[in-house]
Formats: structure tokens, sequence, C-alpha cells
């Protein structure tokens, strides 16, 4: 490990750390420690940092800002590759708007709707990265990333770049082709908006805004909703009624505002977190005869 370490740095590719706890780099706050935790510098940098973690034939996994993922306490074997600073750059032309995949998600909804570009509203209090949205077609309020996407440049695990359709990114509630068929990082999004009046647009993300605030225990650590909704039921509204608000293991409880939020108390470690996520799915099943599978992606070592 720390000859790939040390190519890695001499490369220049960005900031490298040996045994990085991902505690530090996740919105659970709680994760193990990774290997190698690397954050290119840019565009260029993540692509020779993929070229060397497959010369060295590493594991690898991507984050950005850590919110939908569960680190297990013993944390990641290999590179951890983190998107963020570096791979945040925006260009906006007309309708059309290009940016990296470690854009702030909610942040682009906002200066889009600035420049009076309506179809991002939805992205209002989406925590993450553009990448990740596109790697879990994140959505809310009745839209979702694969409504306003136009095409998406990969690199996947051969280092081959392609720029891939819409279509050709198999979209589906909360699921693409990078998650389900191809491996691959997406490095950037080219989003198809339109033309809308500012104040009107300004106004329906303030609204999104402002629901999660109200709603939702965004000043606790999390990582936003833990199961996917169970159509046609809501999540939230079945743990709710089952009784859950409130349950605790260790550090980790149902939150109190939102039944669909587990929050960590201060301690919580993975451990914790799994044990509740299997008890609300035992007690769901037993009492409503519905399956709960969870949207947050679990990795790592327990």
């Amino acid at each position: 490990m720390s000859d790939i370490a040390i190519q890695l740095q001499e490369a220049n590719v960005g900031k490298v750390w040996v045994n990085e706890p991902l505690a530090n780099h996740t919105t659970w706050k709680i994760g193990g420690p990774a290997d190698l935790l690397v954050q290119p510098n840019d565009k260029e940098g993540l692509i020779t940092c993929m070229r060397i973690v497959q010369e060295h034939q590493m594991p690898y996994r991507v984050i950005g800002k850590g919110s939908n993922l569960l680190v297990r306490d013993g944390g990641i074997r290999g590179v951890v590759i983190k998107m963020g600073e570096g791979l945040d750059h925006l260009r906006i032309e007309g309708d059309r708007v290009t940016v990296d995949a470690g854009y702030s998600f909610i942040k682009l909804a906002t200066i889009v709707a600035r420049h009076g570009l309506t179809g991002l509203e939805f992205a209002g209090g989406i925590p993450g990265t553009v990448g990740g949205a596109v790697y879990m077609n994140a959505g809310a309020h009745g839209s979702d990333v694969s409504r306003i996407l136009h095409s998406a440049e990969v690199i996947f695990d051969d280092g081959q770049l392609e720029t891939l359709s819409n279509e050709a990114l198999h979209f589906s509630y909360r699921t693409s082709l990078l998650q389900e068929e191809r491996k691959g990082v997406c490095l950037q999004a080219t989003f198809q908006l339109k033309e809308g009046h500012t104040q009107t647009i300004k106004d329906e993300l303030s609204k999104h805004k402002e629901y999660r605030r109200e709603t939702q225990p965004l000043q606790q650590p999390c990582c936003g909703s833990v199961f996917r909704n169970p159509k046609p039921y809501s999540a939230g509204q079945l743990i709710e009624e089952a009784g859950l608000k409130g349950v605790q293991v260790g550090g980790a409880q149902v939150s109190l505002m939102h039944a669909n939020f587990i929050v960590n108390l201060g301690n919580a470690t993975a451990k914790d977190v799994l044990t509740l996520i299997d008890h609300i799915q035992t007690i769901i099943k037993k009492k409503y005869g519905v399956d709960m599978h969870p949207e947050v992606q679990v990795v790592g070592e327990g």
C-alpha cells in the first residue's frame, strides 16, 4: 500500500491520506479507516489516479460528500477517491448546464435558479455531489435526475472515457447503469433545463428547502433517507405507524422528526445502525408484510 501511496503523491494527483477515518468524510460521522483516501486536484488528477489504481489492481470506491453512505466499522480496503474541490467547475450555456461531479447538488440548484432556469428545484436540500446524484438517480418532490440529465462523462474501470446519453445510463428508481451494470465514475454531467420566471423558480426552490428544514433532522449527523419508499407506501409513514420513532440501538436512533432518518446521537457505530435497520425491516415485515429495502449504500468491512 505504501508503494501506491508514494506513486500517487509523486504524480501530484491531489491530497493523499493513509488509514484515514472515513467518519471524517461522511455526513453520518460514522466509518472506519480507508487504506488510502485520495482527493484529486482536478479531472486530470482523477484520471491519473484511476490509471494508477488499475495498474496496481487495487479495489476502489468513489465518494462525494459522504451522504447516503454507511461505512462499516472495519473501514474500506484499497483506495477511496473523494470527489470535491478541484472537480467543481460549472458552465452555463443558454438552458444547458455542464458541471463537474464534485459540485454540490444543492449549490447547483441555487445557482441555476438565479439564472432563471427551471428543472432542478427538486434538488433543494438534497445533500451530496452531482456525481453522487447521477450515480443514485437522486430525486424528490416528484422529480429526479433522469428527468433533466442530457448526458454524463464517465471513466470506467479499464480507463476508458465515454460520454453516455440519458438513455444509456439506464436510470430507474434510485439506480443507474453505474450501480447495476458497469462500474464507473461520473466525471461531469450536462443537464438540459428550461427557461422560466426567476422569482417563481426561487420561490419553489425555497419551499423545498424549507420543507426539508422543518421535517428532517438536518442538524444531526444523518445520511438522508435510509429506506426506499416501498411503493405505494411511504417508508417514513410505515415506520412511524409501527411505533418505531425514537427507537435506539447504541448511539443510533430513529429520528423523532422523520422516521425514515436514523441519526447519530454522538457515538453511533455502523454496527448500531445496521442492527437498527434490521430491526425496522423485521417489524415492518411482520406488521405489514412489506419488504423494506435500504436506499443508503453500505460499504466496507465489519
